[in-house]
């Protein structure tokens, strides 16, 4: 009989993320004994014939010391000093740390415009297959550098699960301060472990809401988001602390397993779903709703109801029911404006109603094709 941890134990591509306060001193700088000790649990996984990605945090606080800081800064131009200081060296330990067992690493720095823009997406995927291929491990952390608040994931939670829809990850491992989520406070009383999550609805009432450390960004809000989004796509995620990684790589039962409650798609439509950036709203009928949704169709101008935002061809929109709730999301092939000229229209009256509403006439197509569509 499989059990659940199967799907971690058996896994034979893994993402596994760190978060701050598990490799880095609460005044900042690396600690070396416990980055060693987690490169030493990759390297066994590693060794065993499995590919591990990490996508480990601390730049910032790996930097903090070179400015003189105690405590994480607030203001965007410090942390992206901070980072510039402290990247160096923190991929200088991972590089020493796993040459002790004879692997190599490899350093990716990622924005989320690398995720946003498909031709970034696809060389950054390549570029993961080309390290893996040659037995690199990779590490991987947002280009804190150059990152703006306008273009940050936010925190490597976020960054972990799309590096896991990336390379089309088996299993997501999230290494906190926290050895699992409960069902209350942990330092609650009768507050207990919780193992398994089947899906999201059976954690809804749980009290997720405590901050990070004062090193990280993160707190379990994040990694509950980030499982939801692994999870979405079939991969199976683990939350524990990084004491336990030892244990959580071997599939022993320790942490939290969020089981997939979707299955895996393809890496345009992953893409297409959970990075790519939406720059508008198409709200559709009845009808269309359920073209879309049940029988999987191309959308068509006579299904649009009304354009919400400014776009051009080939941006990424939302599909919205009448009620406004997002049902789908594609590449439209339409600019606003001229989408907004032949709504409700059929596509052999379409051309014939752009003309009647002045300006030059709007070729009549398929608003978004079924092979640029994803149903969420």
């Amino acid at each position: 009989m499989t059990e659940p941890r199967d799907a971690i134990r058996t896994a034979r591509r893994v993402v596994v993320k760190i978060g701050s306060s598990s490799i880095t001193a609460p005044q900042g700088g690396v600690d070396l004994y416990r980055l060693q000790a987690l490169t030493g649990v990759i390297a066994k996984r590693s060794l065993q014939g499995d590919q591990v990605l990490l996508v480990s945090s601390g730049a910032i606080a790996a930097g903090m010391t070179s400015l003189g800081l105690t405590k994480r800064p607030k203001d965007l131009a410090t942390q992206q000093a901070a980072a510039s200081a402290g990247q160096g060296g923190l991929m200088a330990a991972y590089t020493n740390a796993l040459k002790l067992h004879g692997l190599n690493a490899g350093q990716v720095l990622l924005t989320a415009d690398d995720m946003h823009r498909r031709s970034h997406y696809v060389n950054a995927s390549r570029t993961l297959e080309k390290l893996l291929e040659l037995e690199i491990v990779p590490i991987i952390n947002e280009n804190d550098t150059v990152a703006t608040d306008e273009i940050r994931f936010g925190d490597n939670d976020r960054l972990a699960a799309l590096v896991a829809h990336l390379v089309n990850a088996d299993a997501l491992i999230l290494l906190t301060d926290v050895d699992a989520l409960y069902d209350g406070h942990p330092r609650t009383p009768g507050t207990t472990r919780i193992p398994v999550v089947s899906s999201m609805e059976e954690i809804t009432g749980v009290d997720i809401s405590a901050t990070g450390s004062a090193v990280g960004t993160g707190g379990m809000v994040t990694k509950v988001a980030a499982a939801q989004l692994a999870t979405a796509e079939g991969i199976a995620v683990l939350l524990t602390s990084a004491e336990q990684a030892v244990q959580a790589l071997a599939g022993e039962d320790v942490g939290t397993l969020f089981l997939p409650t979707g299955r895996k798609r393809r890496a345009r439509s992953r893409w297409l779903a959970h990075a790519s950036s939406v720059n508008g709203r198409l709200v559709l009928d009845a009808g269309a709703v359920e073209a879309v949704v049940q029988r999987q169709t191309s959308l068509l101008p006579v299904g649009v109801t009304r354009v919400e935002g400014m776009f051009r061809s080939g941006d990424t929109v939302d599909l919205c029911d009448p009620s406004g709730a997002v049902i789908a999301r594609g590449l439209v092939s339409y600019d606003s404006t001229e989408l907004t000229r032949v709504v409700g229209r059929r596509l052999d009256t379409a051309t014939a109603s752009a003309r009647s509403r002045g300006g030059s006439a709007v070729a009549a197509r398929t608003v978004i094709r079924r092979d640029d569509l994803v149903v969420l």
